[in-house]
Order: C-alpha cells, then structure tokens, then sequence
C-alpha cells in the first residue's frame, strides 16, 4: 500500500547547502511532510486567509524590499505576526542579510532561520523536485526491473517462473539491470512512476541453482542503472490449456500502480518459448504504441480498405 513520507529538514540543509541563521530548540525534530512551496508575501502585508503554515517558505527580494521599506515598529510587527503563524522555519534566498527584526521575532518564538545563495526561482526549483521525489507515494513490488530498448519492464510472476533467469540472458544482450527481487515505487509528479532497488541488494540478482551473483560486478558498471521510470508490466505465468490468450493485441490491458494506469503484457510461459526475446518484443512494441503505431490496428485498417476495395 502507499505510505505517506517525510523528510528532516537537517536533511533539506544538506543537500541544498543551506546556511543556518538562528537555529531553534527544535531544529534537529522538524520534519517536512508538503512537497508545496510558497512566498510570504500577502502574509508579511497582513493577510493570511488560505496561508498554509506547514509549507515551505521561502523569502526572496520581493519580500525583503517590502519589509525595507516600512517603518521599523510596522517591520518588526509583519515579521513577528509570520513566525508567530505556525511555521517551523523559513529560507530567505539571494544570500540576503536577515533583517534585524526578523532575527529578533526567531529568537523569540524559535523559530529556525536559513539562507541560500541561490536565487529565489533557482532555489524553489530545485527544492520542489526533491521534495517531490523525496515525499513522493511510494510502495514496494515484487519482480525484476530492466531497462531494455530505452523502457522501464517490470517482470513479474510466481517464485521460480524464470524471472531472473531471463533478466541474466538480457543483460548478456547488453540490457540494464535496475532491481530484483525487490523493488521500491514511487510516483513522481501526476502520472509517472520511478523504480530502484533497496539500497542494501542493489545489483544483486537471486539464480535458483547458483545463488547470488552482483550484476555490475560480472556485466560492469554500464550493466546497471540506479533507477528507471517504470514504462510496462510484463507478467509471467505458467501455460494454461483452458485459458484464452490474446492473439492480437487490439485491445491493450493495464494494470494499476500507485493510481497511474501501466501497459501489460501477460505471457504464459512454457518449455521452448524463447522468453528474452519476447520480452524485448514487447519493449520494442510498447515503444511503438506510445509513437501512435499498433500492429493490430494497422491490420485492422488493411482489411477494411480491402473490403472497400472489393
């Protein structure tokens, strides 16, 4: 199931080498849960309908100019009001001196302030992509990802069904390896879908009668790949005589990860089927589709123009 994330701010200030200002009693505690990310301005004019203390705030020129230009009692009383509203923190970009005022109301009602070099647009930038990345839904699937032709496949389908197997035969064939086994989801942005493996079997794949083999060691390191946006599902399953298969592909089915709808390809596995060239065949063919071209459609369209034809 999806879980909800946060992250330490501790963790923001690293990675976006920020500089601590003032830090508060509860710098090392304050945790971020809202990828959104706003500027200050109507709340430091005085209005704060809709202003959502637990987002990122971040004050740049605009807002520093503002201030500048009140009366020092109408300053120290805007900045007060803000970090009296909620908010944990707040970032002030362009490496622009704290005002004093400012300084002062953080000390007061403890408030941590940081400041970047960055500028304002630059810096929000950056920080909404990791925070969407870093707070993005996320779950955990079971199978082997591989990028082959340039598309994220998923392999999925019982223990022992050849899963890996194929995923050694496609790497000789100078595929990537992403994750087996296990795999960690997330969903970035509106409709796309990131794969990697946990860090701790990263590159480690499982080969029923050899054991444990580490893919970049023996394929090296252009065998692998840190992570994948996930493009198809590709399941597995054993042979059934009773069930009907999809001979056409005229009508494509998909599969739901995470609310965003995935192509799949179910192919029943038995003795002889050469299942790693299959499963390029579908990347090649999934790559078509999403460049407008279906085989199936295509054969379709023949057969009427021929029928119109006579």
């Amino acid at each position: 199931m999806p879980t909800s994330y946060s992250v330490r701010l501790e963790k923001i200030v690293a990675e976006h080498e920020l500089t601590v200002a003032y830090r508060a009693t509860d710098y090392d505690r304050v945790c971020i849960d809202n990828w959104d990310v706003s500027r200050p301005a109507l709340p430091l004019a005085g209005f704060y309908d809709y202003f959502d203390a637990g987002r990122v705030q971040v004050i740049g020129k605009l807002e520093i100019t503002y201030l500048s230009e009140m009366s020092a009692e109408a300053r120290a009383m805007s900045v007060d009001h803000f970090l009296s509203s909620g908010v944990r923190f707040c970032i002030i970009a362009h490496g622009m001196p704290v005002p004093r005022e400012m300084m002062e109301a953080a000390e007061r009602r403890d408030v941590t302030l940081l400041t970047t070099e960055q500028s304002t647009s630059d810096f929000m930038a950056e920080l909404i992509m990791s925070l969407n990345s870093m707070l993005a839904p996320r779950t955990t699937l079971h199978g082997v990802l591989m990028e082959i032709h340039g598309e994220g496949v998923l392999i999925t389908g019982e223990s022992g069904v050849g899963k890996s197997e194929n995923a050694m035969a496609l790497l000789s064939r100078g595929h990537r390896l992403v994750a087996d086994d296990a795999i960690d989801v997330r969903r970035v942005g509106r409709g796309q879908l990131i794969g990697t493996a946990p860090e701790l079997i990263r590159y480690f794949m499982e080969i029923r009668g050899i054991g444990l083999v580490d893919a970049r060691h023996m394929f090296g390191i252009g065998a692998v790949k840190q992570e994948q946006a996930l493009d198809l599902v590709v399941h597995f399953e054993p042979w059934d005589e009773n069930k009907v298969y999809d001979r056409l592909g005229a009508e494509p089915l998909y599969t739901e990860i995470l609310g965003i709808q995935v192509p799949l390809y179910e192919i029943p596995v038995r003795p002889g089927r050469n299942l790693a060239d299959i499963l390029e065949l579908a990347a090649r063919t999934n790559r078509g589709r999403k460049m407008g071209y279906n085989a199936a459609q295509a054969l379709v369209e023949r057969h009427d123009r021929m029928v119109d034809q006579g």
